[in-house]
Formats: structure tokens, sequence, C-alpha cells
């Protein structure tokens, strides 16, 4: 659409209709907003998809996070964003810069393509990866419901809407004092979760004609590690899972020019050439340390071959992780309402949250080299001799090697975030018949992330380990003396590692109303403006390879932008059962320029007991500051790359067919352009008798321009597509590739949401209801460039998210006077599991290829007989059901034997929540 054809529009419905408006037949039931529309009107099942969890829910769930809250949500995708698997994701659009936050993810799109909204309202985004709303900053205790528009919402809110919107609506007009505790312990230990809340209110609008409502709440999350669960294991070869990694606390030599294993070692009888040697492989006694075992190198022949690996020991990293982080957070929110006169009110707002959490690492993985100064000297205390084991070994040279630094401890990083937004405002009727808001904000989110422990400085410790001090074959904690073990301590690094800041500062404002009375009824109309000044930072405080750490994001300092948008709304009555809503809106960005949307939707209701609805829209999603921004960054993959092109050409040559350390490019693109989408739904819901209803809403997405993060494997796979990504010497040997963030050729997805709603009543005075939500996935395709055949996801494993074909969330409620208790299921379904080796080779005898469905049933009891007082207990997952088994082998997505995406690690909990009201 032109823009001269958007301001006939704009100027039609705001001005022209106004002055043709009639006197509409007063109101008899009161009119609000529904998230998806800017028009008031009586609350009743609408054009749109819109799912409403009540705060009441929420509590007899024993939800105490919005984490908790979208993992039981059948449209949420079921992907690296919430607590749990973000800890630790190491695929190319992991945010390492993200750590104690949690994004909602609807449709699977990710978190920049979910709109989050405070009373209809942006908040701001995540202080350093400035990518989305850290869900953990919205304060639950004083959320009223929660509004869920499950369809494109670019005509009405803009960038971020292409998956969907989350609404949290703030308590209004609340009076009183309220106190409430709850308690959440696990069965099997660790993950205790602990909050208490305040929620307190005084002044009637009504009466007084002023309302102030505060609540603050504090929750403290024990850590679960993984040690502390059985599912998480590594190490189970006979069903194809085994750790890919030689990076042992017990030291692997390694082979190169000039050390005592010289450039490879053959044993009798055996004309292969080894490269790696762990001792206690040798013995058969690689499970003599925690957490190592044997390498299986007949699972991983074509990833790490064989001369590698046959003599190697493997270390079980899955198993050392977190599942779940240590989290202290505080939020608080305080709204203030004055009624000005009976058709005018002013209000101003303050949300505030701070989370500190504590992410805990692997230990680092040291490999020696004599460029670096680290390798092991002849002549070393604890030179370890392997002259009568392997053949050729030179005890003359020093030893290079690969060691996991356990005795440095866990690499340890402590997150602080913050949040804050400051809002007022004004919102009545003018004329007795346009209801009017106004609001000006302003958003603040930091993020500072500091190393605790684990970390240490590159040069002393590269000189610590080529002094001969650290006894590197020995069991963690037990080998070194007290003057090496001060040595270590005194090489560590503590202190500030990054931190970042977004902002946002925002005027919006809108008028709506009826402005011309059809015969079919009346006709409504909605105009309105949104403002917006975005800015990002993001700063390194010490340079990553002073600390041994893995290159970061880059500075990003200073990076801004203006945004200015209109839009417009219609809702038209064309028939007394069939209304149709117009929608149009245009965003233009200081960055990457303009961009116009409309959306049409219409509601057909022709029977009491049968409603028809529907939509389609465009949509888009502009890159995020990170995205265009960030820096270029150089970086390496392991050792033994293919060039398959090359190999081809030059079959044997290890400059094609073993690259040592690859180098790559990744970061920013400042050329890329927004995401765009054209998207809609078609659904029916069904009332055929009292106390039942089912809804059924089939929609549809189509994205061009994908933005994601293209990996070097990506590229190294589809050569023939991508050559110009591949930069290559005089002599064809690859120099480097280019990644980082591109647009993608596009994606399509398509399903089908059913909810399913019922209630009555039994002799006795007993009432019942029941309640299902779920999400069918008919496909998700995805083709990362032009030319490549859209590839199906649903079902099957992939390293970003897994697309279920079925998710629900399901509960009956059962109630008689005091007491009620409730019911639910979270149910999962199954999908085909990652291969081992990539499907290269035969999986061995006990693989399964299908990881099973996951159903956790929680059940909790409320009474409210005592004054002023509710108690609710529950029990999460009712029947301890464990994570489902999956051979995927960590890299990628966390987890050792389970995948974190879609199962709860916590086990059977216990829950306690005591509520009471003081006045």
């Amino acid at each position: 659409m032109k823009v001269k054809q958007l301001a006939q529009m704009m100027a039609l419905i705001g001005v022209v209709g106004p002055s043709m408006a009639q006197v509409a037949p007063p109101q008899t039931m009161q009119r609000v907003e529904i998230t998806g529309s800017s028009i008031k009107r009586v609350a009743r099942e609408g054009a749109l998809p819109v799912q409403t969890i009540s705060f009441d829910a929420i509590e007899k769930a024993g939800i105490t996070s919005t984490d908790q809250l979208m993992r039981t949500i059948a449209a949420n995708g079921v992907g690296a964003d919430n607590m749990t698997s973000g800890n630790n994701v190491f695929g190319a659009d992991a945010d390492r810069v993200s750590g104690g936050a949690a994004f909602a993810s609807l449709r699977g799109l990710g978190p920049n393509a979910t709109l989050v909204l405070l009373n209809g309202r942006r908040v701001g985004n995540h202080g350093a990866s400035g990518k989305a709303v850290d869900l953990n900053s919205i304060p639950l205790g004083a959320i009223s419901r929660i509004e869920i528009l499950k369809d494109g919402a670019s005509a009405i809110y803009g960038t971020d809407a292409i998956g969907g919107v989350i609404n949290f609506i703030l308590k209004t007009d609340y009076q009183g004092l309220e106190l409430s505790t709850t308690l959440n312990g696990t069965e099997a230990g660790g993950g205790m979760e602990r909050r208490v809340s305040l929620l307190a209110g005084y002044g009637s609008l009504l009466d007084q004609g002023f309302n102030i409502m505060a609540s603050i709440t504090h929750d403290k999350n024990d850590k679960l590690d993984s040690r502390q669960r059985g599912f998480s294991n590594g190490y189970q070869p006979w069903r194809g899972l085994s750790p890919d990694s030689t990076g042992t606390p017990y030291a692997t030599q390694l082979a190169d020019t000039g050390s005592a294993l010289g450039t490879g070692f053959n044993m009798p009888g055996d004309p292969t050439k080894y490269l790696q040697a762990n001792l206690l492989s040798f013995q058969g006694k690689c499970d003599s340390i925690p957490g190592m075992s044997q390498y299986a190198s007949e699972l991983w022949p074509n990833v790490t071959p064989i001369t590698r690996t046959k003599y190697s020991c493997a270390y079980d990293y899955g198993s050392d992780y977190q599942m779940s982080f240590p989290v202290e957070r505080t939020n608080g929110v305080s709204r203030a309402t004055w009624q000005i006169s009976p058709d005018h009110k002013l209000f101003a707002e303050v949300l505030a949250s701070r989370t500190k959490a504590t992410g805990e690492l692997t230990p680092v993985q040291v490999q020696a080299s004599f460029k670096a100064g680290n390798a092991y000297p002849v002549n070393g205390p604890y030179y370890q001799d392997l002259t009568g084991i392997v053949p050729g070994f030179d005890r003359s040279k020093p030893i290079l090697y690969k060691w996991r630094a356990s005795d440095l401890g866990r690499r340890t990083q402590q997150i602080v975030g913050e949040n804050a937004r400051v809002l007022v405002g004004a919102e009545g009727v003018l004329w007795d018949k346009y209801d009017y808001k106004l609001g000006l904000s302003r958003a603040e989110s930091t993020t500072k992330v500091a190393l605790l422990d684990g970390y240490a400085y590159t040069d002393k410790l590269n000189a610590l380990l080529g002094s001969g001090k650290v006894n590197l074959w020995a069991a963690p904690g037990q080998g070194q003396t007290p003057e090496t073990a001060a040595l270590l301590e005194a090489a560590k690094f503590r202190g500030a590692l990054q931190h970042g800041k977004t902002t946002m500062t925002q005027l919006d404002g809108s008028i709506s109303g009826e402005v011309y009375q059809l015969p079919a009824g009346a006709l409504s109309m909605a105009a309105g403006f949104d403002l917006r000044r975005e800015t990002y930072n993001f700063e390194q405080d010490i340079d990553a390879t002073t600390v041994f750490l893995s290159p970061g994001n880059g500075a990003l300092r200073d990076a801004g932008r203006n945004v200015k948008a209109v839009y417009a709304e219609l809702l038209v009555p064309v028939l007394k059962d069939l209304e149709v809503q117009l929608a149009v809106r245009r965003d233009h960005y200081s960055v990457i320029g303009a961009t116009t949307n409309p959306k049409v939707s219409f509601r057909y209701q022709p029977t009491a007991s049968l409603l028809f609805r529907g939509s389609a829209n465009k949509g888009f999603l502009a890159p995020s500051f990170v995205q265009l921004n960030s820096a270029r960054l150089s970086q390496e993959l392991p050792n033994g790359v293919i060039d398959q092109e090359g190999c081809a050409k030059h079959p044997g040559d290890p400059a094609y067919c073993a690259i040592p350390r690859l180098a790559y490019n990744t970061g920013g693109n400042s050329s890329l352009v927004p995401e765009t989408s054209k998207q809609g739904t078609l659904g029916m819901v069904l009332a055929p008798i009292d106390g039942f209803s089912a809804s059924f809403d089939f929609w549809a997405i189509n994205i061009e321009n994908r933005i994601l993060n293209r990996t070097p494997q990506v590229v190294l796979n589809n050569w023939q597509y991508l050559p110009q990504y591949i930069v290559r010497d005089a002599a064809g040997v690859i120099d480097h590739v280019e990644a980082g963030w591109i647009n993608a050729a596009g994606l399509k997805t398509r399903g089908l949401d059913i909810g399913l709603n019922a209630d009555g009543k039994f002799d006795g005075g007993y009432k019942w209801s029941a309640k299902l939500d779920g999400t069918w996935l008919k496909s998700f395709k995805f083709a990362e460039f032009e030319g490549q055949p859209y590839k199906e996801l649903v079902g099957k494993f992939s390293t970003r998210d897994v697309y279920l074909r079925w998710r629900h969330n399901a509960n009956i409620r059962l109630s008689k006077g005091d007491w009620s208790a409730m019911l639910t299921q979270n149910y999962s379904s199954g999908y085909a599991d990652q291969l081992p080796n990539g499907g290269k080779t035969s999986p061995p005898a006990g693989f399964e290829p299908h990881v099973k469905h996951y159903a956790k049933y929680d059940l909790s009891a409320t009474y409210t007989g005592f004054r002023n007082t509710t108690l609710t207990v529950g029990i999460q997952n009712l029947f301890d059901k464990e994570p489902p088994f999956t051979a995927h082998n960590v890299d990628e997505v966390v987890g050792a034997g389970w995948d974190p995406r879609v199962a709860d690690p916590r086990g059977r909990a216990l829950s306690f929540m005591l509520k009471y009201k003081f006045m």
C-alpha cells in the first residue's frame, strides 16, 4: 500500500468518521479492549483466537515463574529459550549473554517473533542479548490474567508479532493487603523453589476517586545439578550414546612434530598411525576416574577418526552441567490511578526487577601447543613415560596433551539483570463516545556478567603448566601439592566479563469508538500512533583470549534507532451475524526503512451455538541490533574438518580431508532486511449443549528472508550452492569460511489449535470443569538458501527447536464449598531421535530410533475454609516420570541422554502455598 493511500485511509477514519457519527444505543455491558484489537467491545469469543489464563489457575497449578508458565502453553515452541535448555546451548543461534533469562517463542518462530506486552504496551528487551523480553522480569504476583493471541498482529503492534502476542494484564482497583508464600521441593533433592509475595492496594476509583496498588515478590531457587539425576548419563553406548570428547581430567597425550609421540605411533602388528594416547585406555581403566569412560570409537568413525580415539578416554561432559540455575529474583510493580472526572483518569506505573543467577559450566579444556608454551617438560616431576607401552615413544621430548582442568573448578558465571519501566498516561472518554488512551514510558534493562571461578589468565596458566608443577595425570582434587594448588588459585581470574544495556522511550496514543450506525450495527474505528527510541550497548570487560574463553559477541556501542508508526482499524458489521475487522499499520525505522502491513479478519455467528472466524494478514520482524551491528569475529572449528570438494579432488590429502583448526568468520550483517510474513487463521467455535464448547483454529504462516545465524558447517555441507562463502588460497586450500547472520530463504508452517471446555454439577453440591488446550503441528518446513528444497522438521530431532506433532495441557477441576482440587496433564508427543554419527554407520542393537512421548501429571488441592486464608498443596510430576531417553550427544543441545526442551528434570515435587488476606 502506498503512503498516500494510507494517509487517505487514516484521514477517512480519524476525521470524517466522527463527523458522521450518530448517537449509539447505551451500552448495558462493560466494553473491554481484547489483545489483538484497539477497539473496546463487549467481551466475547471474537474473530481472533485468544487464550486467557487467570492468575487463580496459575497459582493452583503450582507455577512460580513465567518461564514455567510458558512450558504449559501448547502454542509455545519447544526450544532452547527456557532457562534449563538455555544454560548451555552451543548452536549458532545460542544466546550466550542471556543466562538466567527465559523467552517466549510462539509457533516455534523464536523469541524475536513473539511480542510481549504489559497492559497492552511494550516493555524493554533483555539488557545483554537485546533480542526479546525476559519473561522472568514480569511480576506474576500482580497479574490478573494473561491473554495469548495466537495470530500475527503486525497490523496492530508492529514488529515482533509474527508468532503472536502475550499480554500480561495487571490487577486494577485492588483493595486490601495480601501476603503469600510458596515452597516447592523435589523428592530426589536439588532445585528447591521458594517464593514470598506481598500485594497491597488502597482506594476506590468509584468512591474515592483514586487507587494505589503495589506488589513485590521475591524468589529463591536452588540449583539442580546433572549429577543429582540418574537419567543424565552420557555414557550409554549400547543405546547409541557416548561422549565425543577426549579432553579428560586425566590428560590425554597428543601427537605432533617435536612431541614425545612424534607425528604418531604404531602398535605392534597394526599399520595404523595413532595420534592420541591415554594410559588409562591402554590399561582398560578409563572408568576409574569419575565421569570418564573408554572412548566408543565405533559410534564416531566419521566424526572423530579412530586414529585419535582408539587409545583415548572420553569425558562425560553432558553429565557435568547444571540442569537449572540457582536464582534469586525480586520483582516489583506499582500502579496509581486517579479518576479526575467521570470520563477521565490519569495513571502512573512503575515496574522493576532484579535477577541474580549463577551458571556453572564444565571445567576449561586446555590443549597444549609449543606456541602457547604449555607443553609438559621433559624434566617435570610428573612426566608420563609411555615407553613400555607405545613403541617409538621419545622420552627426551616434551609431552603435548589435552586436559580438562578440573583442579581449576567449574567455570562459574554470575549474571545480574535489572529491569525498570516508568509509565505515565491518561485514558478516558471524549465527547461521550470515543475511548482514548495516551502514554509516555521509559524502559531500561541492564545485564552484567562476572566470572567467579574456573577461569584463569591465559599467560599465567600456560606458564604454570609449562613449568611441570601441575600433575595432569591424577584424579581431580587428589594430585596437586599444596604449592601447586596455591599457584592454580593465583592464576585464576575473577572479575567482570561483559555488560549490556537496552533502553526504550515510547510515546503512544489511540482513539476508538463508534462512528456510524449501519443497518447491522455500529461501525467502530480506532486510530493511533507509536513513537519509539530504542538503544543498545554491549561491551566485553576483558578480552576472551586473556582468560581461556571462547570469543564473545564483540562490543556494540551506542547502537540506536527511531521508530515511527501510525495505524488504523475498522470493525464493520456487514450483517447482523457477520462482522469484519480491517487494520493497517505503517512503521518507519530510521535504520531499515518503512513497511506497511494490513490485516483483515471476520466473525460470523449464524446461531448461538456456532461461530466461524478467520484472518489474513502480513507481518514483519525487524533485525535486532546484534544481528545488524555486532562485530565480525574470527573463530576456529575443531580438528578434522573435511573439505568435501577438495577431498574428492585430492583423496587422502590432510590439507583437504582433515583440516586442522579451520578458521571462519561470524557476526553481524548490516545488509539484513526484515523478515516478512503472510499468514492467516480459519476456525470455528461450537457450543452444541450447555456447559460445553470446542474451538478449532487452523493457522498457516509463510516467512521470507528468515533471519538466522548461518554456521560454517552449513556452508561446508552445501559447498555446491554456497561457494562464495568458502575463501580459498591459490592452491585451492580453504583459508576460511564466511558465516554469521543472514537472510535465509524462508519457512512454511501450518497447524491446528484445539480448545475444549466443559463444566457442570454433580448431586451433593459438587461442581466440575474440564479444559484442554492443544496444538497439532501439521508441518514446519525450512529452506536456508534459494534453490534448497524445503525440509520437513516436524517430529524430527533438530538442534535449535524440536517441532513436535502434538502438545496439550489438560486439566480437570472439582470443587465443593471451601474445597477444590485440580489434576493437570502436560503432554508432548515423541519424535525421531538423532542418529548416532549422523546415520553414517549402523546404530548399535540397543538403539531406539524414536524418542518416546512425555506426559507429566500435576495434582493440587485448595482449601479456603479458614478466615481470609487460602491453602494450596500440590504434587508436581505425580508419577515421578523421568524424561524419555534420547541419544543426542550434548553438543548444540544441553543434556546427556535427555532433552531439556521437552521434559522436566525435577522429578516428583511437593508444593505448599499459603495466602492470607489481612483486609
